[in-house]
């Protein structure tokens, strides 16, 4: 149960890295509305956890290279996530055969 539980939340993950690739290659075109209401839900969403690395890593002459540190935190969850989920799955998987 707790092996379904820790696939679910990576791809959860995977959801998320999505929308964080969408949102960072949109923010290369300065004519974009966000008021749009789907780009505005996507900022909204994505935002958040990108303003937690800007708030460590400024941009730099307009590069945001903190996105770059927010992917590889991610990514890093994500492994770890699916790693237990196929650790604790084949553990069960060993004991329910008895």
């Amino acid at each position: 149960m707790v092996a379904i539980v820790f696939e679910a939340l990576a791809k959860f993950v995977s959801i998320y890295l999505v929308l964080l690739v969408i949102r960072v290659l949109l923010s290369w075109f300065p004519n974009i509305d966000w008021s749009n209401p789907a780009l505005s839900a996507l900022s909204q969403i994505t935002d958040p956890y990108l303003n937690l690395f800007r708030s460590i890593i400024p941009p730099l002459g307009g590069i945001d290279f903190s996105a770059i540190l927010a992917f590889v935190l991610l990514q890093f969850v994500q492994s770890a996530l699916y790693s237990a989920a196929s650790t604790l799955g084949s553990s069960y998987m060993a004991y329910s055969a008895f």
